[in-house]
């Protein structure tokens, strides 16, 4: 009796509604068929032969694949037994709402793209995506990577209206951040404070203050934790005041904020007091 071709694959959910992803690993011959979403990901190895609605296409290891609602595609391993992807799926209002105009008729213009910023963008999101989110700050870091990564999509690579750039004044939003900064809100609540779309006003808050929303709150509690130990409050309870998951996560962005742990800050202060 033949044997079934390999065939490895995990379905993985999303915060947003609309939004889930694939990892597959697999030496299956797919048939025609077609998706009622949009679909974007990356070929991690191996490489694939395909159909797709501007004819058949070859992808290798490295390089973004999508699909269009609608779009008649198959599969096929090429040049190796199997070959292994990851995919983000999005139903049409799911776009439309995280890009905050109608999506009716907008198509992605190549089934297999070259472009490295979207490659990068694309694959920090996947990252995220199947991990998981922990805690309100991984949600806006979640929510962040997914409109990134659609923007350069959107605006690179399909039929859709570029977002326009546009001019508002970021102060607010900073302070809804400051005001607030243990609880992270998400890129949905800041847009709406002046009335932009995600990808607008993530775009425009890293153009005014040189890092986005999540960032900007990683450092705002970098910032108070260094305050922290240096009134003497102890490194895992300084972790938990300042909102970051554990001691470790407080290391890792504190040290990358200041260029040193929060332990030889505690230690100098030690000596500071000493004198």
């Amino acid at each position: 009796m033949p044997q079934a071709p390999a065939h490895r694959s995990r379905v993985f959910a999303s915060p947003w509604a609309g939004v889930f992803g694939t990892h597959i690993d697999s030496a299956r011959h797919y048939g025609r068929h077609s998706h009622a979403t949009y679909g974007f990901g990356l070929i991690e190895d191996g490489a694939q032969r395909s159909a797709s609605g501007r004819g058949r296409v070859d992808a290798v290891a490295g390089d973004v694949i999508t699909t269009n609602p609608g779009e008649v595609h198959d599969g096929q391993p090429l040049g190796g037994p199997s070959r292994r992807w990851r995919m983000v799926y999005l139903q049409p209002q799911a776009l439309a709402a995280l890009l905050g105009q109608s999506c009716d008729g907008v198509e992605i213009t190549q089934p297999v793209i070259h472009d490295p910023l979207l490659h990068a963008a694309l694959r920090k999101l996947l990252d995220g995506m199947e991990s998981g989110p922990v805690g309100d700050l991984s949600l806006l870091a979640g929510e962040e990577s997914l409109v990134h990564a659609l923007g350069r999509l959107m605006n690179s690579h399909s039929t859709a209206r570029p977002e326009p750039s546009v001019a508002a004044d970021m102060r607010r939003v900073r302070q809804r951040l400051a005001d607030d900064w243990l609880n992270a809100p998400s890129l949905a609540e800041l847009a709406s404070i002046d009335g932009l779309s995600r990808y607008q006003v993530l775009r425009r808050f890293q153009k005014t203050f040189g890092v986005p929303p999540h960032a900007w709150l990683l450092q705002h509690r970098a910032e108070h934790a260094w305050n922290l130990i240096q009134a003497g409050t102890g490194l895992a309870e300084a972790a938990a005041s300042c909102g970051f998951a554990d001691q470790s996560h407080m290391t890792r962005i504190f040290t990358r904020h200041f260029g040193f742990t929060p332990g030889a800050w505690q230690r100098a202060v030690a000596v500071q007091a000493l004198q």
